[in-house]
């Protein structure tokens, strides 16, 4: 984690990571001003606080509570050497704990991360540089250096050349990319977390056998995922790029719907409208893009190749983020590599999808083949020793697709997690399948997953899928556990051989969709420097059902997103406006407004907890609306989820409003008493926010110039280095 710090003014420091802000001071005896602790103050109670969340999340796993629960920490320096001292943390437990549960809170605060990086013993590396944010390596693994070259299957360069190549890629962009996580919590199972140190909301996990295939695999995905702008979907990316001479790549087209808003007759193609507008109800409102919100320029389209005769078919960039998420594009040293990852996990998720919803019973691997893959073994004996029962099945529907799963069960819980994997070699789908079973996972991570059922509307329910999709955390079906199974296994192997296996595995890949009846579509990304691809299998490979393109649209944010931005500038009528335009949305009163507008706002304001009930809430305030502004308080104090903060807030203001709204109480006879529970900053704001005098309280004044979203400004940011790059390649080619 990178963690910039800032000179205030006297011995004051301000340190900024995330969307975090530490100030530290010195005592007033050491000439500072005591407005804060010290940074040593700081480094001890990190120590304790991080035995206190092991405390935390050990009891919460097995329901006990922590009301009565105590600990502190001491430091007991040495006379003679001040940097020799021992921590001592001491817990109190109620007596009504069990004593294994006493002995087990102890060995998980024997866990806390601080300690363990204190006793290792962290390497210090001081150093001067020209510029803080150049040298995107510096952050990754400090020996990745090596000389050697280590091959996978897959790979048609050595990790260590892959590793090196990205790292180069992302340096150019200037891109310093940090390691914010390692896991491998079992033999051979590894996974990271990475993520851009200036917009830490671009991010990407990795998995592999080894630590440098895990991140070989994490920058493989961070670069697909710059290449196919997947970490700016449903963004807004501000004026400046919307007014661009392109805003996704500089092959766009812009095309204006027709009369009636008629879909533009240079969009998508014959086969494609038959499974995107069916009935003829798609317009051409509904594929404005999001991220520009431009809509005077027409509809965006992105040109794909149709791989059945190669015609090129314009796809909206609407369509694609709205129906397809990330799934089907991938990085790699060669098109054919990519090509090869971006089918594969084409196959994996449509076929994840067809079991999980049709309720599938698949097939054991027999031990004799586990037998073959020694690694792979000692990770599910490494699960199964921690009491986690495994299913190795074969996935690939009596030998038709090259899937694999592996299904852990948690018995303390009940919860299981069925994890998929594809390539076409079964040893390489086997260990995908585990290895993102524990992506980024601890074992207390297991204890979050859902049980399964037999009620088979929860398996096929649509918003199911998106969850596996996103972490494999959806339900699952009691009969896919079943003895008999649906299928024979197969010992499949669809895997190529010599130099151009990757080429070859490609081109079968490719025969099943063809041989299935599907048109593939596909763009190919080389701006900036790596090999990237996308591939479209439309009614095949979408993520989120069809409908959305009309019922659930992300474009339904450039209905409110000026408005919002601009809030604290409307007028009593573009208020009331603003409000119809919501309530006649129907949209749930819980969503919210950085989902709704596209917007990242810091996630610690009073903007980043905002939803549409609580915008409402406040306009109907502004306007004085109380009755409304009662009944919408009276709803948000029912489901808050807000900080403990701002429900107070509220709480004051549904007394204030209760006083107002009945004729026979008066407020000054209550105001004393009000001040008293609630302090008077707070009540001061409740007080102005009724009064007309305090509008939209704790929502600081922006616009669309994002005046003030320093969160949404770096992810910004980090998409103009891909447009800049992207400009200059296409400047080169001109």
């Amino acid at each position: 984690m990178e963690i910039k710090v800032n000179f205030l003014d006297n011995l004051r420091l301000e340190a900024k990571f995330d969307d975090f802000t530490v100030v530290a001071d010195q005592p007033i005896r050491y000439k500072g001003d005591g407005s804060a602790p010290g940074p040593f103050d700081y480094f001890l109670a990190s120590s304790a606080l991080c035995a206190a969340y092991f405390v935390k999340l050990y009891c919460e796993t097995r329901n006990i509570p922590t009301d009565n629960i105590r600990l502190s920490q001491n430091n007991i320096v040495d006379p003679e050497n001040r940097y020799n001292q021992i921590f001592k943390i001491q817990v109190e437990l109620p007596a009504d704990i069990s004593a294994k549960d006493r002995q087990g809170i102890l060995r998980s605060i024997d866990r806390c991360t601080v300690k363990k990086v204190v006793q290792t013993g962290p390497e210090f590396v001081i150093e001067e540089v020209e510029n803080l944010d150049a040298d995107a390596q510096a952050l990754l693994m400090p020996n990745q250096a090596s000389q050697t070259g280590t091959y996978i299957v897959g790979k048609d360069l050595p990790l260590e050349q892959t590793i090196a190549n990205m790292s180069g890629i992302l340096a150019r962009l200037g891109m310093k990319i940090e390691i914010a996580s390692w896991r491998n919590i079992v033999p051979n199972v590894w996974s990271l977390h990475i993520r851009d140190a200036h917009s830490p909301m671009c991010f990407t996990n990795g998995k592999g056998a080894t630590k440098e295939g895990a991140l070989a695999s994490a920058l493989g995905e961070f670069i697909e995922r710059l290449n196919c702008n997947f970490f700016y979907n449903d963004q807004f990316w501000g004026e400046e790029i919307a007014n661009a001479a392109f805003v996704h790549y500089p092959d766009e087209r812009w095309f204006k719907p027709g009369r009636k808003d008629a879909l533009p007759a240079e969009i998508l193609d014959e086969y494609c409208l038959q499974i995107y507008n069916p009935e003829g109800e798609l317009r051409g409102s509904h594929l404005y893009d999001t991220n520009s919100g431009n809509m005077e320029r027409g509809i965006c389209s992105l040109p794909y190749v149709r791989q059945s005769d190669g015609e090129v078919v314009y796809f909206p960039s609407n369509l694609i983020e709205n129906l397809f998420l990330s799934n089907g594009m991938s990085a790699g040293n060669t098109l054919a590599e990519a090509q090869v990852q971006c089918l594969s996990e084409i196959f994996e998720r449509a076929v994840k999808r067809e079991i999980l919803e049709g309720e599938i019973a698949l097939p054991d691997v027999p031990q004799e083949v586990l037998a073959k893959y020694p690694g792979i073994l000692a990770g599910i004996q490494g699960l199964e020793e921690q009491g986690f029962p495994v299913l190795v099945k074969d996935a690939s529907l009596g030998g038709e697709f090259p899937v694999m799963c592996v299904t852990l069960m948690n018995p303390r819980t009940g919860g299981v997690f069925a994890s998929f994997g594809a390539h076409p070699s079964f040893e390489v789908a086997l260990e995908r399948s585990l290895t993102e079973l524990l992506q980024g996972r601890s074992f207390e991570g297991l204890n979050d997953l859902p049980q399964p059922t037999f009620e088979s509307n929860a398996v096929t329910e649509p918003n199911n899928f998106v969850e596996h999709f996103i972490d494999s955390s959806g339900v699952v079906s009691w009969r896919f556990f079943s003895a008999k199974a649906d299928f024979e296994f197969v010992e499949w192997d669809f895997s190529g051989q010599g130099e151009n296996s990757n080429a070859e595995e490609a081109a079968t890949l490719f025969g099943i969709l063809e041989e299935m009846g599907k048109e593939v579509y596909m763009a190919v990304y080389e701006h900036l420097g790596a090999t990237a691809c996308r591939i479209l299998v439309p009614d095949y490979s979408e993520i989120y059902p069809v409908d959305d393109l009309i019922w659930d649209n992300t474009n339904k944010a450039l209905l409110f997103r000026a408005d919002i931005l601009n809030l604290h500038r409307l007028d009593d009528a573009e208020l009331v406006a603003l409000v119809e335009r919501l309530e006649d949305s129907e949209l749930d009163d819980y969503t919210d407004i950085t989902t709704l507008i596209g917007i990242e706002f810091d996630d610690n304001t009073a903007w980043g907890q905002l939803t549409i009930l609580e915008l409402k809430l406040l306009i109907q305030l502004a306007l004085q609306q109380f009755e409304e502004a009662k009944e919408l308080v009276e709803a948000f104090l029912q489901y808050n989820d807000n900080t403990v903060e701002r429900g107070l807030f509220y709480q004051a203001v549904n007394v204030v409003l209760e006083v107002l709204l009945d004729d026979e109480l008066e407020l000054d006879d209550y105001e004393v008493n009000f001040r008293r529970m609630f302090g008077n900053p707070r009540m001061d704001a409740v007080l102005g926010s009724v009064d007309g005098s305090v509008r939209f309280f704790g929502l600081t004044p922006t616009s669309m110039k994002l005046e003030g979203l320093d969160r949404h400004l770096r992810l910004i940011d980090s998409y103009k280095k891909l447009h800049t790059a992207r400009a200059n390649v296409a400047a080169l080619s001109s």
